[in-house]
């Protein structure tokens, strides 16, 4: 389908010699969030039954490694100053990058991907299998989406930056959508009343919100109407 909607010029954009501290540490909640959903399994039973001492074993490697990535500027957002100078530059794309991209990608993903296939399944059959889709089809699920990573095909976690311009939206749009459509799933989830949500009706219901979110907010990700989400074509030396 042809884009149509709106997009950046990188040549109007202000240029940003270094990061401040402050944008520097507002990306670090980011990658604590990305990594610590990383466990499926783990973040089923939080949902599930509440916070645990694994949960919390958990969140402390987390908070140290993310922590550690922040000192260093070894995390996307977290860099000293931009990496990307140039949105169609032929650079390469360092390690760090990659990794916490490829992450954050299954994050995306993953859990939109296994809620939505939970919801189909009771709305058919009337049965929840959810903690046996993050039992034993999570983690398959995972290692495709780190292997895609690992090859460079995934947006923004390629070998070079060249198309960043375009790849950043793709990721932006994803974000939006996935976790916007999670976040109404799950006040569906506790609002509705206990006699409905466990029926075949309540599943649909939950069905075609869940969907109609994905796609409303899809759309307007692609539609370049949502914050980093709009095209960016190449111009002067600009930071990300």
């Amino acid at each position: 389908m042809r884009y149509t909607g709106r997009v950046e010029y990188a040549d109007e954009r202000k240029i940003r010699p270094r990061n401040k501290r402050y944008y520097r540490v507002l990306h670090w909640p980011l990658w604590i969030w990305v990594f610590f959903l990383a466990p499926g399994p783990l973040t089923f039973s939080l949902f599930a039954h509440g916070f645990n001492r694994a949960n919390s074993i958990w969140l402390g490697i987390v908070l140290l490694g993310t922590g550690i990535a922040l000192i260093f500027g070894q995390a996307p957002g977290c860099e000293p100053k931009p990496y990307i100078l140039r949105f169609d530059e032929d650079r390469p794309n360092p390690l760090y990058r990659r990794v916490c991209y490829t992450f954050a990608w299954n994050a995306v993903l993953n859990f939109a991907l296994l809620n939505l296939a939970g919801l189909i399944y009771a709305t058919i059959t009337g049965v929840w299998v959810m903690k046996q889709l993050y039992q034993y089809v999570y983690l398959p699920l995972c290692i495709l989406i780190l292997l895609l990573g690992a090859l460079g095909l995934l947006p923004r976690v390629g070998r070079s930056t060249k198309h960043e311009g375009t790849e950043r939206r793709y990721f932006y749009g994803s974000v939006w959508a996935a976790v916007i459509a999670q976040t109404v799933l799950l006040i569906l989830w506790k609002a509705m009343p206990a006699s409905l949500a466990s029926t075949q009706t309540g599943s649909a219901i939950k069905l075609a919100i869940y969907a109609a979110t994905l796609f409303a907010v899809g759309y307007a990700a692609w539609s370049g109407k949502l914050p980093r989400t709009r095209p960016i074509m190449p111009g002067e030396l600009m930071m990300d």
